[in-house]
């Protein structure tokens, strides 16, 4: 059974107006041992938000009375709980307004059930994990990041970066396995005025060069048009995809 922090069973909230849908998820978390109620509108979602306090929110996009993105927003302004976004494909602009919202991740529309229960797995993982205190060391997967001596080390070996190359690694290492926008980056280790996507394009590049193991990107990925996601093990363990 998948528990909180609790021990007891992790509570998902659904918010989607197609039965279609939340029959299909309902089938397939009810057998991974978590706790669900279903919402047919952001309006609907953010009453049970306050009355059942979720342990995390999958959600559509388009919905009547209250969308997906405006859902997100409502949340973050009183909670951090993890949310997942179902899209259809062809919405990158809807992603990237929805992951700009608060949105943690986004499911594309028809997706793989076991993905699916694997990214749920995995922001509960994170969201459980998560600490009131910032840690002083980072380590995760093949990564070890000391931030008080600016410190690097990856597969054992130290790894010299400049101030923005490990900013940049040090947010997305605080953020394994999510997606993060362009802005979210952007604004995370060059400050909110940062208007300037060259300046992540090029740090990006560089970080890749003295990080990664071979020209094909394993631990730093591009989510195309949107922004990247960073896997400490340079493989897909947090979202295998059959």
């Amino acid at each position: 059974m998948k528990t909180n922090e609790h021990d007891q069973p992790a509570k998902i909230l659904i918010v989607d107006d197609e039965p279609q849908i939340t029959r299909v998820l309902r089938t397939a978390l009810s057998t991974q041992g978590y706790s669900l109620r279903i919402a047919a509108n952001g309006v609907e979602g953010m009453e049970a938000i306050h009355a059942w306090k979720p342990d995390l929110v999958i959600t559509d996009v388009s919905m009547p009375q209250m969308n997906g993105v405006e859902l997100c927003r409502e949340i973050r302004a009183i909670s951090q709980i993890p949310i997942i976004v179902l899209s259809v494909r062809n919405q990158d602009l809807t992603k990237i307004e929805a992951l700009d919202a608060g949105a943690d991740d986004y499911v594309t529309k028809p997706f793989s059930i076991q993905e699916l229960q694997a990214r749920v797995r995995a922001q509960l993982r994170r969201s459980i994990g998560t600490s009131s205190e910032t840690p002083q060391i980072i380590q995760t997967g093949d990564f070890l990041i000391d931030i008080p001596q600016h410190r690097v080390v990856i597969r054992g070996q130290d790894t010299h970066l400049t101030p923005k190359q490990f900013d940049l690694l040090m947010y997305m290492a605080q953020h394994p396995g999510q997606v993060l926008t362009h802005r979210a980056l952007l604004h995370a280790v060059w400050g909110t005025n940062a208007d300037q996507p060259e300046y992540l394009r090029v740090t990006i590049g560089q970080l890749r060069k003295k990080i990664e193991i071979s020209d094909e990107p394993a631990y730093i990925v591009t989510e195309p048009w949107i922004g990247y996601r960073f896997r400490p093990t340079g493989h897909d363990d947090f979202f295998p995809v059959p």
